[in-house]
């Protein structure tokens, strides 16, 4: 399958190139020139486990890596995660169900993707005829840079460094990633937010000067960020894996249509959902959570994104976002391919800071999404709410998805709220939520919630406690670039 950019400029690319570059050489994203048709395939994979499912998904838009690998890789991937489950259901009430995706080696969703992306991109890059060392840049709002780094930790013919804003993931996050292990990693901090780490970083792919310098080298470059198709394929496969779940437990029937709740920052996890459903999963609404940082209810409800506004740092910090990055993906689709218009709409955010879509791309997109926000309050309140009423502790971005849920969701139809990271990586405001105590200490918060909650305490986590601190630089917004050359000199 061939891949176009949602700009226009650059030439179609196979999927090993797509994957290897990451951003299309116009700033544009990579889409699938078609989509699979699944809706024929969805009775065989009920006995499949989940590795099998995640490889016939991705196998489907990546036909040129041999099948038979791809699935080694997948079993070899999902076989860190706990049970070797990286996405079981738990049912919560009539109709209600959690998709638990933080069962992974850094505890977030991000794993399903990053354990299988250093073998996609590896691959890809191999097949590609790239023979540099690659140079992976990631920008994150707290859980994809630890899960990148632990997926790409001691790659071979690979760097990875990740950029995360001061200030902007939490305590546990961000001790994650700096004490992060391997010879190949580096982690800096960004004064500023997490537009001013992604902004950045797209920066440096689409600046030929930089990347003739790095050429010279003998580096190219690559992302681990959702903008990569690499990074978003794997994440359609838990869409399939649920509703196949759910029909083999005989929750539902196959044909039935379900919706999915989705707490919502960079966009790359409902986009996943939305092209699920445009490959034939039955899927009713896909309902978008946001928290305090609200731009993409206010586009969903009034056609305008508008990222000029304030912006919150607020206690569900991987949401934290006011530049949602694969939303392009989705006004591609809406503007029926049309890659002038799409990239018309994304020179006007970046000169005047939003756009506009149609009446008429408004009603379809309202088709097929609903979405809403939670203040910050009342994010606390559901974390206490929901532990009352089901003994069942979420973190602080599955609860903004609750909260959003309870306030939009159609509780007669079968509903799958994504749950994606552990709590204990959020326990100083889990802890507030549920006992109203302040606790500056994190790891005193997580033994303080261990004895309120009898969850133990994740060894990912409780371990980070007694690690070195290897990583502790931070940079103005504008020398994101000075850090990478230093990276780049001190490792070479």
């Amino acid at each position: 399958m061939r891949f176009l950019s949602t700009r226009g400029q650059d030439i179609a690319k196979n999927a090993s190139f797509a994957i290897a570059e990451g951003l299309a050489s116009d700033g544009g994203l990579f889409v699938p020139e078609k989509f699979p048709d699944f809706s024929e395939k969805l009775k065989t994979m009920l006995d499949m486990d989940y590795a099998e499912r995640a490889a016939l998904v991705i196998s489907s838009y990546l036909d040129e890596y041999d099948k038979d690998e791809l699935l080694s890789a997948c079993k070899k991937a999902y076989a860190k995660f706990e049970d070797e489950e990286p996405a079981p259901v738990v049912k919560i009430d009539d109709n209600l169900f959690i998709l638990e995706l933080f069962h992974g080696p850094t505890l977030a969703f991000k794993d399903v993707a990053l354990t299988i992306l250093p073998y996609l991109l590896r691959k890809g890059a191999d097949q590609s005829g790239i023979r540099e060392e690659i140079l992976v840049l990631v920008a994150t709002s707290g859980d994809t840079g630890k899960a990148a780094l632990e997926g790409f930790k001691d790659a071979d013919g690979i760097k990875i460094c990740v950029f995360y804003p001061t200030g902007g993931v939490s305590d546990m996050q961000k001790r994650q990633m700096c004490t992060q292990e391997g010879g190949n990693v580096n982690v800096v901090g960004v004064k500023g937010n997490f537009d001013d780490c992604q902004t950045a970083v797209k920066k440096i792919f689409s600046d030929k000067r930089i990347n003739a310098e790095l050429k010279e080298k003998g580096i190219v470059l690559s992302s681990a960020n959702s903008i990569n198709f690499g990074r978003l394929v794997p994440q359609i496969a838990y869409y399939f894996s649920a509703y196949l779940d759910l029909v083999g437990s005989e929750e539902i029937k196959l044909g039935d249509k379900i919706d999915f709740v989705v707490p919502t920052g960079n966009f790359g996890n409902i986009l996943a959902g939305y092209y699920a459903k445009k490959m034939g999963l039955p899927i009713g609404k896909l309902i978008c959570a946001s928290n305090q940082n609200n731009v993409l209810t206010e586009f969903f409800e009034s056609g305008t994104y508008n990222k000029n506004r304030e912006f919150f740092k607020t206690v569900s910090p991987s949401m934290d976002i006011l530049v949602s990055s694969n939303l392009e993906r989705l006004i591609f689709e809406l503007t029926g391919r049309n890659a002038e218009l799409t990239r018309e709409k994304m020179e006007s955010l970046s000169k005047k800071g939003e756009y506009d879509i149609s009446k008429t791309e408004l009603s379809a997109i309202q088709k097929e999404f609903s979405a809403g926000f939670t203040e910050e309050e009342e994010c606390l309140e559901e974390i206490k709410e929901f532990f009352d009423d089901f003994g069942y502790v979420l973190d602080t971005h599955t609860a903004v998805a609750m909260n959003v849920y309870e306030n939009l969701g159609d509780k007669n139809k079968p509903t799958v709220v994504l749950s994606t990271a552990n709590f204990y990586k959020f326990p100083q405001s889990v802890l507030k939520a549920i006992t109203g105590k302040n606790v500056q200490d994190a790891f005193k918060a997580s033994e303080m919630l261990l004895k309120e909650t009898a969850a133990d305490i994740p060894s990912g986590i409780s371990e980070l406690k007694n690690k070195t601190v290897r990583f502790t630089e931070t940079v103005e917004k504008d020398k994101v670039y000075d850090a990478v050359k230093r990276f780049i000199e001190t490792e070479r």
